[in-house]
Protein backbone atom coordinates (compact mmCIF):
# COMPACT_ATOMS: atom_id res chain seq x y z
CA UNK A 1 0.00 0.00 0.00
CA UNK A 2 1.33 3.71 -1.18
CA UNK A 3 1.86 5.70 1.93
CA UNK A 4 2.11 9.47 1.63
CA UNK A 5 4.66 10.42 4.53
CA UNK A 6 5.72 13.93 5.51
CA UNK A 7 8.88 14.04 7.53
CA UNK A 8 9.14 16.68 10.33
CA UNK A 9 12.72 17.10 9.77
CA UNK A 10 12.04 18.72 6.77
CA UNK A 11 10.99 21.98 8.52
CA UNK A 12 13.47 24.63 9.72
CA UNK A 13 11.96 25.64 12.54
CA UNK A 14 11.36 23.38 15.91
CA UNK A 15 8.09 21.41 15.65
CA UNK A 16 5.86 22.08 18.22
CA UNK A 17 3.97 19.01 19.78
CA UNK A 18 1.01 19.81 23.24
CA UNK A 19 0.26 16.47 24.90
CA UNK A 20 -2.83 16.27 26.11
CA UNK A 21 -2.96 14.05 29.33
CA UNK A 22 -6.23 12.52 30.18
CA UNK A 23 -5.00 11.50 33.94
CA UNK A 24 -8.15 9.22 35.02
CA UNK A 25 -8.05 7.05 31.76
CA UNK A 26 -7.21 3.58 31.45
CA UNK A 27 -5.38 2.19 34.31
CA UNK A 28 -2.07 3.23 33.95
CA UNK A 29 -0.15 5.73 35.21
CA UNK A 30 0.81 8.98 33.65
CA UNK A 31 3.19 10.16 36.03
CA UNK A 32 6.49 9.14 34.12
CA UNK A 33 5.56 11.49 31.12
CA UNK A 34 7.45 14.34 31.86
CA UNK A 35 10.52 12.07 32.49
CA UNK A 36 10.28 10.03 29.38
CA UNK A 37 10.10 13.43 27.44
CA UNK A 38 12.96 15.00 28.23
CA UNK A 39 15.03 11.26 27.95
CA UNK A 40 13.47 10.74 24.71
CA UNK A 41 12.20 13.45 22.58
CA UNK A 42 14.78 15.16 20.87
CA UNK A 43 15.34 18.54 21.95
CA UNK A 44 16.63 19.58 18.91
CA UNK A 45 13.78 19.41 16.70
CA UNK A 46 10.66 19.39 19.22
CA UNK A 47 9.56 22.11 21.56
CA UNK A 48 6.72 20.58 24.07
CA UNK A 49 4.49 21.05 26.29
CA UNK A 50 2.10 18.91 28.85
CA UNK A 51 -1.87 19.80 29.61
CA UNK A 52 -4.31 17.78 31.82
CA UNK A 53 -7.82 17.22 31.36
CA UNK A 54 -9.95 18.39 33.92
CA UNK A 55 -13.63 17.21 33.01
CA UNK A 56 -14.86 14.96 30.10
CA UNK A 57 -14.79 16.94 26.53
CA UNK A 58 -11.43 19.05 27.44
CA UNK A 59 -9.55 17.40 25.40
CA UNK A 60 -11.69 18.12 22.54
CA UNK A 61 -11.38 22.06 23.68
CA UNK A 62 -7.66 21.88 24.47
CA UNK A 63 -7.15 20.34 21.05
CA UNK A 64 -9.10 23.12 19.06
CA UNK A 65 -7.10 25.60 20.95
CA UNK A 66 -4.21 23.74 20.06
CA UNK A 67 -5.39 23.91 16.34
CA UNK A 68 -6.11 27.55 16.18
CA UNK A 69 -2.57 28.35 17.54
CA UNK A 70 -0.95 26.12 14.84
CA UNK A 71 0.38 23.43 16.83
CA UNK A 72 2.19 21.02 14.53
CA UNK A 73 1.35 17.84 16.50
CA UNK A 74 -1.42 17.18 19.44
CA UNK A 75 -0.63 14.08 21.34
CA UNK A 76 -3.59 12.39 22.94
CA UNK A 77 -2.62 10.42 26.28
CA UNK A 78 -5.28 8.08 27.18
CA UNK A 79 -7.64 5.72 26.35
CA UNK A 80 -9.75 5.73 23.15
CA UNK A 81 -12.28 8.41 24.72
CA UNK A 82 -9.19 10.53 24.77
CA UNK A 83 -8.22 9.86 21.02
CA UNK A 84 -11.34 10.51 20.33
CA UNK A 85 -11.94 13.99 21.69
CA UNK A 86 -8.42 15.50 20.50
CA UNK A 87 -9.41 13.65 17.27
CA UNK A 88 -12.31 14.96 16.58
CA UNK A 89 -11.06 18.95 16.76
CA UNK A 90 -8.09 17.96 14.26
CA UNK A 91 -9.82 16.63 11.70
CA UNK A 92 -9.05 18.65 8.32
CA UNK A 93 -6.35 20.80 9.75
CA UNK A 94 -2.81 20.32 9.19
CA UNK A 95 -2.08 19.55 12.91
CA UNK A 96 -1.58 15.74 13.06
CA UNK A 97 -2.52 13.50 16.08
CA UNK A 98 -0.52 11.18 17.70
CA UNK A 99 -1.08 8.60 20.34
CA UNK A 100 0.01 7.44 23.65
CA UNK A 101 -2.14 4.70 24.40
CA UNK A 102 -2.79 4.36 28.00
CA UNK A 103 -6.41 3.34 28.10
CA UNK A 104 -7.61 -0.24 28.41
CA UNK A 105 -8.62 -0.79 25.14
CA UNK A 106 -6.28 1.20 22.69
CA UNK A 107 -8.07 0.13 19.63
CA UNK A 108 -6.89 2.83 17.17
CA UNK A 109 -3.03 2.52 18.48
CA UNK A 110 -3.36 -0.83 18.13
CA UNK A 111 -4.57 -0.61 14.84
CA UNK A 112 -1.81 1.42 13.96
CA UNK A 113 0.55 -0.85 15.01
CA UNK A 114 1.76 1.59 17.53
CA UNK A 115 3.72 0.49 20.44
CA UNK A 116 1.50 -0.07 24.19
CA UNK A 117 4.49 0.60 26.02
CA UNK A 118 4.40 4.51 26.82
CA UNK A 119 8.26 5.58 26.42
CA UNK A 120 8.24 3.67 23.29
CA UNK A 121 5.51 5.24 21.97
CA UNK A 122 7.04 8.44 22.77
CA UNK A 123 10.17 7.14 20.66
CA UNK A 124 7.56 6.53 17.47
CA UNK A 125 6.63 10.78 17.66
CA UNK A 126 10.31 10.92 17.29
CA UNK A 127 10.23 9.74 13.92
CA UNK A 128 7.56 11.89 13.15
CA UNK A 129 6.29 10.27 10.19
CA UNK A 130 2.90 11.43 9.23
CA UNK A 131 -0.04 9.85 7.20
CA UNK A 132 -3.43 10.88 6.49
CA UNK A 133 -6.24 8.28 7.40
CA UNK A 134 -9.98 8.24 7.15
CA UNK A 135 -12.71 8.50 9.66
CA UNK A 136 -16.12 8.06 10.20
CA UNK A 137 -19.26 10.24 11.72
CA UNK A 138 -22.14 8.34 13.53
CA UNK A 139 -25.59 11.26 13.85
CA UNK A 140 -23.07 13.68 13.37
CA UNK A 141 -20.40 12.44 15.97
CA UNK A 142 -17.19 11.53 14.48
CA UNK A 143 -15.31 8.30 15.34
CA UNK A 144 -11.80 6.83 14.32
CA UNK A 145 -12.47 3.25 14.89
CA UNK A 146 -15.80 1.82 14.95
CA UNK A 147 -19.33 2.64 16.07
CA UNK A 148 -22.79 0.55 16.34
CA UNK A 149 -26.17 -0.11 17.88
CA UNK A 150 -27.14 -3.12 18.70
CA UNK A 151 -25.37 -5.37 21.54
CA UNK A 152 -21.88 -3.38 21.39
CA UNK A 153 -24.21 -0.41 22.21
CA UNK A 154 -25.27 -1.94 25.20
CA UNK A 155 -22.12 -3.30 26.69
CA UNK A 156 -20.63 0.20 26.21
CA UNK A 157 -23.23 1.76 28.50
CA UNK A 158 -22.93 -1.59 30.54
CA UNK A 159 -18.91 -1.01 30.99
CA UNK A 160 -19.33 2.80 31.52
CA UNK A 161 -21.43 1.86 34.75
CA UNK A 162 -19.15 -1.18 35.78
CA UNK A 163 -17.00 1.89 37.94
CA UNK A 164 -13.85 -0.41 36.93
CA UNK A 165 -11.94 -0.32 33.43
CA UNK A 166 -10.01 -3.03 31.62
CA UNK A 167 -10.31 -6.09 29.53
CA UNK A 168 -11.95 -8.33 32.32
CA UNK A 169 -14.47 -6.15 33.14
CA UNK A 170 -15.74 -5.71 29.34
CA UNK A 171 -15.38 -9.93 28.99
CA UNK A 172 -17.74 -10.42 32.38
CA UNK A 173 -20.33 -7.86 30.93
CA UNK A 174 -20.31 -9.66 27.48
CA UNK A 175 -20.70 -12.72 29.54
CA UNK A 176 -23.56 -11.81 32.06
CA UNK A 177 -25.56 -9.96 29.30
CA UNK A 178 -25.09 -11.87 26.13
CA UNK A 179 -26.90 -14.94 26.16
CA UNK A 180 -29.77 -12.49 27.88
CA UNK A 181 -29.99 -9.90 24.76
CA UNK A 182 -32.55 -9.92 22.55
CA UNK A 183 -31.86 -8.85 18.67
CA UNK A 184 -33.71 -6.26 17.11
CA UNK A 185 -34.96 -6.07 13.21
CA UNK A 186 -32.96 -3.16 11.28
CA UNK A 187 -33.44 -1.41 8.02
CA UNK A 188 -29.94 -1.16 6.14
CA UNK A 189 -30.65 1.60 3.44
CA UNK A 190 -26.58 1.58 1.31
CA UNK A 191 -26.35 2.07 -2.26
CA UNK A 192 -27.73 -1.17 -3.35
CA UNK A 193 -31.24 -0.32 -1.47
CA UNK A 194 -32.90 -1.22 1.57
CA UNK A 195 -32.26 -4.56 3.23
CA UNK A 196 -33.98 -6.09 6.29
CA UNK A 197 -31.99 -7.75 8.70
CA UNK A 198 -32.64 -9.15 12.56
CA UNK A 199 -29.14 -8.72 14.57
CA UNK A 200 -27.42 -8.88 17.37
CA UNK A 201 -25.65 -6.20 16.40
CA UNK A 202 -24.40 -3.96 13.80
CA UNK A 203 -21.31 -2.63 13.98
CA UNK A 204 -19.23 -0.11 10.76
CA UNK A 205 -15.56 0.22 11.09
CA UNK A 206 -13.21 2.32 10.12
CA UNK A 207 -10.44 0.58 11.32
CA UNK A 208 -10.19 -3.40 12.29
CA UNK A 209 -10.45 -3.64 15.84
CA UNK A 210 -12.56 -2.85 19.07
CA UNK A 211 -9.56 -2.91 21.22
CA UNK A 212 -7.52 -5.54 22.51
CA UNK A 213 -6.78 -7.17 19.59
CA UNK A 214 -10.72 -7.55 19.04
CA UNK A 215 -10.92 -7.47 15.55
CA UNK A 216 -14.70 -7.05 14.28
CA UNK A 217 -13.69 -5.85 11.12
CA UNK A 218 -10.23 -8.37 10.08
CA UNK A 219 -10.01 -6.50 6.38
CA UNK A 220 -10.67 -3.14 7.18
CA UNK A 221 -8.43 -0.15 6.12
CA UNK A 222 -8.42 3.57 7.04
CA UNK A 223 -7.60 4.43 3.87
CA UNK A 224 -9.84 2.73 1.04
CA UNK A 225 -12.96 5.97 1.76
CA UNK A 226 -15.38 3.00 2.65
CA UNK A 227 -16.56 1.70 6.16
CA UNK A 228 -16.67 -2.23 6.61
CA UNK A 229 -20.29 -2.89 7.96
CA UNK A 230 -20.49 -5.85 10.04
CA UNK A 231 -24.49 -7.51 11.04
CA UNK A 232 -23.87 -10.37 13.69
CA UNK A 233 -27.14 -12.34 13.63
CA UNK A 234 -28.48 -14.06 16.21
CA UNK A 235 -26.66 -16.95 17.59
CA UNK A 236 -27.42 -19.56 20.93
CA UNK A 237 -25.47 -20.50 23.63
CA UNK A 238 -23.16 -23.22 22.05
CA UNK A 239 -22.22 -20.93 18.96
CA UNK A 240 -20.89 -18.04 21.22
CA UNK A 241 -17.72 -19.50 22.11
CA UNK A 242 -16.90 -19.82 18.31
CA UNK A 243 -17.65 -15.77 17.62
CA UNK A 244 -15.60 -14.91 20.55
CA UNK A 245 -12.83 -17.23 19.48
CA UNK A 246 -12.76 -15.40 15.90
CA UNK A 247 -12.71 -12.03 17.37
CA UNK A 248 -9.53 -12.55 18.52
CA UNK A 249 -8.33 -14.89 15.82
CA UNK A 250 -9.20 -12.37 12.58
CA UNK A 251 -11.40 -14.91 11.78
CA UNK A 252 -15.02 -13.62 12.13
CA UNK A 253 -15.56 -12.71 8.89
CA UNK A 254 -15.51 -16.58 8.21
CA UNK A 255 -18.46 -17.49 10.31
CA UNK A 256 -21.77 -18.40 9.42
CA UNK A 257 -23.39 -15.75 11.64
CA UNK A 258 -21.92 -12.89 10.56
CA UNK A 259 -22.62 -11.15 7.17
CA UNK A 260 -20.32 -8.01 6.20
CA UNK A 261 -20.05 -5.44 2.93
CA UNK A 262 -18.17 -2.24 2.61
CA UNK A 263 -19.85 1.16 1.59
CA UNK A 264 -19.13 4.94 1.95
CA UNK A 265 -22.73 5.85 3.56
CA UNK A 266 -25.12 3.83 5.41
CA UNK A 267 -28.73 4.24 6.55
CA UNK A 268 -30.23 2.15 9.62
CA UNK A 269 -34.01 2.67 11.08
CA UNK A 270 -34.97 0.44 13.84
CA UNK A 271 -38.48 0.71 15.65
CA UNK A 272 -37.21 1.96 18.63
CA UNK A 273 -34.68 4.78 19.81
CA UNK A 274 -31.57 3.25 21.97
CA UNK A 275 -28.09 3.24 22.84
CA UNK A 276 -25.07 3.72 19.92
CA UNK A 277 -21.48 3.73 20.34
CA UNK A 278 -18.82 5.75 18.91
CA UNK A 279 -15.30 4.68 20.01
CA UNK A 280 -17.23 2.58 22.76
CA UNK A 281 -18.74 5.66 24.06
CA UNK A 282 -22.30 4.95 24.25
CA UNK A 283 -25.12 7.87 24.14
CA UNK A 284 -29.08 7.53 23.52
CA UNK A 285 -30.43 8.58 19.86
CA UNK A 286 -33.23 7.82 17.86
CA UNK A 287 -34.76 5.35 15.25
CA UNK A 288 -32.88 6.52 12.62
CA UNK A 289 -28.91 6.41 12.22
CA UNK A 290 -26.69 8.00 9.58
CA UNK A 291 -22.98 6.67 9.06
CA UNK A 292 -20.57 8.16 6.82
CA UNK A 293 -16.99 8.20 6.26
CA UNK A 294 -14.98 11.36 5.27
CA UNK A 295 -11.95 10.44 2.88
CA UNK A 296 -8.29 11.10 4.57
CA UNK A 297 -9.51 13.32 6.62
CA UNK A 298 -7.27 13.29 9.57
CA UNK A 299 -3.12 13.42 9.33
CA UNK A 300 -1.42 10.89 12.02
CA UNK A 301 1.72 10.05 13.45
CA UNK A 302 2.37 6.77 12.67
CA UNK A 303 4.84 3.64 13.11
CA UNK A 304 7.31 3.46 10.50
CA UNK A 305 8.21 0.22 11.02
CA UNK A 306 4.65 -1.45 10.95
CA UNK A 307 1.62 -0.99 8.25
CA UNK A 308 -2.23 -1.10 9.26
CA UNK A 309 -3.83 -3.68 10.67
CA UNK A 310 -0.85 -6.59 12.22
CA UNK A 311 -1.64 -8.89 14.98
CA UNK A 312 -0.49 -8.03 18.06
CA UNK A 313 0.22 -10.81 20.95
CA UNK A 314 -2.89 -10.98 23.29
CA UNK A 315 -3.68 -13.64 26.47
CA UNK A 316 -7.13 -12.99 25.84
CA UNK A 317 -7.15 -15.06 23.17
CA UNK A 318 -5.59 -17.75 25.05
CA UNK A 319 -8.74 -17.62 27.10
CA UNK A 320 -11.03 -17.90 24.32
CA UNK A 321 -9.55 -20.51 22.65
CA UNK A 322 -9.25 -23.10 25.55
CA UNK A 323 -13.35 -22.00 26.36
CA UNK A 324 -14.26 -23.29 23.02
CA UNK A 325 -12.28 -26.38 22.96
CA UNK A 326 -13.55 -27.38 26.48
CA UNK A 327 -17.03 -26.42 25.99
CA UNK A 328 -18.10 -30.12 24.66
CA UNK A 329 -17.06 -30.76 28.40
CA UNK A 330 -19.94 -28.61 29.19
CA UNK A 331 -22.16 -29.24 26.41
CA UNK A 332 -24.31 -32.23 27.85
CA UNK A 333 -24.95 -30.04 30.97
CA UNK A 334 -26.30 -27.46 28.90
CA UNK A 335 -28.29 -29.26 26.63
CA UNK A 336 -29.61 -30.97 29.91
CA UNK A 337 -30.33 -28.42 32.50
CA UNK A 338 -30.67 -25.14 30.52
CA UNK A 339 -28.16 -23.37 32.74
CA UNK A 340 -26.74 -22.00 29.73
CA UNK A 341 -25.22 -18.52 31.06
CA UNK A 342 -23.78 -19.84 34.38
CA UNK A 343 -21.69 -22.56 32.99
CA UNK A 344 -20.37 -20.38 30.11
CA UNK A 345 -19.62 -17.57 32.59
CA UNK A 346 -18.01 -20.03 35.08
CA UNK A 347 -15.60 -21.69 32.49
CA UNK A 348 -14.44 -18.32 30.88
CA UNK A 349 -14.10 -16.45 34.19
CA UNK A 350 -12.27 -19.33 35.56
CA UNK A 351 -9.73 -18.87 32.77
CA UNK A 352 -9.72 -14.63 32.85
CA UNK A 353 -8.46 -14.99 36.84
CA UNK A 354 -6.00 -16.70 35.82
CA UNK A 355 -4.05 -14.28 32.94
Amino acid sequence: MRRNLYFCTMKRTKTSITFIVNPISGTNSKDALPDILEQVLDKKRFEWRIVYTEYAGHAAVLARECVDAGVDVVAAVGGDGTVNEVARSLVHSKTALAIVPCGSGNGLARHLCLPMDMKKAVGIINECCIDEFDYGIINDLPFFCTCGMGFDAFISLKFAEAGKRGPITYVENVLKEGLKYKPETYEVEDGTGTHRHKAFLIACANASQYGNNAYIAPGATMKDGEMDVIIMEPFDALEAPQIAADLFMKTLTNNSRIKTFRTQRLHIHRKSPGAIHYDGDPIMTGTDIEVSIEHLGLRIVTNPEATEDAAQPNPLLNAFSDLFNNINNVREDIEKRGHRIQVINKLMLRKLSKL
